[in-house]
């Protein structure tokens, strides 16, 4: 409520619903996306400390890097990629919100069904529904551009 006073108290009354709801909505995937990254590193840094009692040790010196993975795509591939970025972005844009944000959630976020019900404000059998369409919607706009899916 705050964020919506400071910046938009100057805006008409029939505005301000749906400004607190994107930002209710940004605010709740901002603070799971924080939890997620604190979470990652404080469970990958902690299994490497019990390993190495050493005084110097230096957890990122653990990380390897397999097949040499960071190194760039060849131009092809990196193209070929952002291509395909950019048709699920528009893709997803075309989606209804409920189903959008049901699908982020879910598999973007990275959240359960559970979780993605309480932050939507429904039930797990909605959040599923919305899931199961958008990726029907998805796999078949990305069809209709020539992208197949394994």
């Amino acid at each position: 409520m705050l964020k919506l006073a400071e910046k938009y108290g100057d805006k008409p009354a029939e505005e301000l619903p749906m400004l607190f709801q994107r930002i209710l909505q940004n605010t709740i995937r901002d603070y799971y996306r924080r939890q997620k990254v604190r979470t990652a590193w404080v469970t990958l840094f902690s299994g490497m400390q019990t390993k190495h009692d050493e005084e110097e040790f230096d957890p990122l010196d653990m990380l390897e890097d397999k097949d040499n993975q960071s190194t760039p795509a060849p131009p092809d591939e990196s193209l070929q990629q952002k291509q395909l970025i950019a048709f699920i972005e528009q893709a997803l844009s075309n989606l209804p919100a409920r189903q959008r944000e049901a699908f982020l959630l879910r598999y973007w976020e990275g959240l359960d069904t559970n979780e993605a019900a309480a932050a939507m404000g429904c039930t797990e059998g909605s959040v599923k529904t919305h899931c199961s369409r958008a990726t029907h919607a998805l796999a078949a706009a990305l069809k209709l551009k020539g992208v197949e899916l394994s």
